[in-house]
C-alpha cells in the first residue's frame, strides 16, 4: 500500500512539472508592444560616471550601438522619451569591480540626431514638446564629483518601454550584459537583442 501511495504521488509531481515545463514555454519573450516598437532612443545610463581613464567610453558605446541599430534598419532614432517606443540604457563596463570616476556630468544632453535615410542623412532634434520627467536627455547640469563607482565590471545593455515619466525608473523589459558586449563594430548587445526580437516573433507567429 505504502509503495502505491509513493507511486502515485511520484505520478502527480512528475505531472506538475511537466505542466510547468509547458506553461514556462508557453510565456512569451518579449511582450507584444516591445514587437511593434519602430523608435528607439539610446541614453547612456544616467547614474554612469566619467571614468577618469576612458572618459568618452559612455559616449562611444552610445554612438556605437545608435550605428548598429541603423544598420539592423528596424527602428528609427528618437530625439527625447516623448517619440520613442523603447529607451536603451547602456553602460560600459570597465572590467573592474571598482573604479574611480566623475559623478554630476549631464551625458545625455545632445539636441541633434543624426538619422541616415534613403536620400542621405536626416537632421533631427527636440520637437518642442515640454520635456517629460526623469528624461534623461534634458537632465539639469550638476557639480561635477569625484566618485567610486562599484560593480559594474561588464557593458550593460538595458532596455525600457519609452513615452512615459521616468522611464528608467520602470522594469526594464530586457537586459544584456557581458564583457565587450557594447564593442564595435559587431556591438553583441544589440545582436542579441535582433536575436530575442526574432525569437519572440517566431513564438507569436507559432501561437494559434
Amino acid at each position: 500500500m505504502q509503495y502505491r501511495r509513493a507511486f502515485a504521488l511520484s505520478l502527480v509531481l512528475i505531472s506538475c512539472l511537466v505542466a510547468g515545463a509547458k506553461e514556462k514555454k508557453k510565456k512569451m519573450v518579449l511582450p507584444t508592444d516591445i514587437l511593434e516598437a519602430r523608435t528607439v532612443l539610446v541614453v547612456v545610463d544616467p547614474d554612469a560616471g566619467v571614468a577618469l581613464d576612458a572618459p568618452t567610453a559612455n559616449r562611444t558605446a552610445q554612438a556605437d550601438v545608435e550605428k548598429a541599430l541603423m544598420t539592423w534598419g528596424r527602428f528609427t532614432l528618437a530625439p527625447d522619451v516623448s517619440s520613442a517606443d523603447l529607451i536603451i540604457s547602456v553602460r560600459k563596463g570597465s572590467g573592474k569591480m571598482a573604479q574611480p570616476t566623475i559623478g554630476g556630468v549631464p551625458v545625455n544632453n545632445r539636441p541633434i540626431i543624426v538619422q541616415p535615410t534613403d536620400s542621405g542623412i536626416g537632421i533631427g532634434g527636440h520637437n518642442g514638446n515640454p520635456p517629460m520627467a526623469g528624461d534623461p536627455t534634458n537632465a539639469q547640469p550638476q557639480r561635477p564629483t569625484p566618485q567610486i563607482e562599484a560593480g559594474q565590471a561588464q557593458d550593460m545593455f538595458v532596455v525600457y518601454r519609452g513615452k512615459r515619466k521616468n522611464a528608467l525608473d520602470s522594469a526594464a523589459v530586457w537586459r544584456y550584459s557581458a564583457k565587450d558586449g557594447l564593442r564595435s563594430p559587431g556591438v553583441p548587445a544589440v545582436d542579441a537583442f535582433r536575436k530575442t526580437i526574432a525569437e519572440a516573433e517566431k513564438q507569436q507567429g507559432a501561437q494559434p
